[in-house]
């Protein structure tokens, strides 16, 4: 009930702002659905790139099915010089890349590209975690019945840490909805573009709160969407 009323007063607050200043709802709902193309199509990317470096942390590591401790450190020491940059800076630096890739480094399509890298060393540590929990066990077990490298990796380690990974997509693309608001600072389209360009620099509070309020509703939805997927995934395995 308590959620209900909550619910009820932030559509009220929203619809409030929005009737006040009628001519901000297109580009509310346009900025609205540039942060979500952003931030699915840089996740989708991210762990198009991050999974397949994060096998390879798990796999060279000390004691594992293929041990290579030199390829282990370089990639590690790569993965954490890159996740040690803000991402506000680590967007400007990209700036001349992001021109050769996409023509220009201002609008909705050039921001997936800082997100995408920003986000791909933060993926490969989450789905790094996740692989190494699983017991070693499986694995001597599947070593013992002449699995290969790709079979271990495609029927053991992937399935067995599936939900995990599943929870990690979502706590990425929860940290993608903070960066693409960052990345509005300087034109990136979105929320975070309109909240500078209206809430801040025209004083228009109301728009701020109105952009809060909408990326705090993605947040949540995403994370309920993970925990779901994840829950049913291992309800599925008992």
């Amino acid at each position: 009930m308590f959620d209900i009323i909550i619910g009820f007063n932030i559509s009220s607050y929203i619809s409030g702002v929005l009737a006040e200043n009628a001519w901000m709802l297109d580009k509310v709902v346009l900025a609205t659905w540039e942060t979500i193309y952003m931030v699915v199509i840089s996740t989708a990317f991210s762990y198009i790139l991050g999974l397949p470096l994060a096998i390879i942390l798990v796999i060279t590591d000390n004691g594992h099915i293929m041990e290579n401790l030199k390829l282990n450190r370089i990639l590690g020491g790569i993965v954490n010089a890159a996740r040690s940059i803000p991402f506000i800076i680590f967007l400007i630096l990209l700036i001349p890349l992001t021109r050769i890739i996409v023509g220009t480094f201002i609008g909705t399509v050039a921001s997936i590209v800082p997100l995408t890298l920003a986000a791909v060393p933060f993926v490969a540590r989450l789905v790094e975690a996740s692989l190494k929990e699983i017991d070693w066990g499986l694995i001597e077990a599947a070593l013992s019945m002449g699995a290969n490298t790709w079979q271990i990796i495609r029927k053991v380690l992937i399935p067995e840490a599936f939900p995990s990974i599943i929870l990690g997509v979502a706590i990425t693309t929860i940290n993608l909805v903070g960066y693409s608001a960052m990345a509005g600072i300087v034109g990136g389209g979105g929320l975070g573009t309109l909240a500078y360009y209206y809430g801040f620099q025209r004083y228009q509070t109301g728009i701020m709160w109105v952009t809060v309020i909408l990326l705090i509703i993605l947040v949540q939805l995403v994370q309920m969407l993970g925990d779901k997927l994840s829950n049913k995934i291992i309800y599925k395995r008992r």
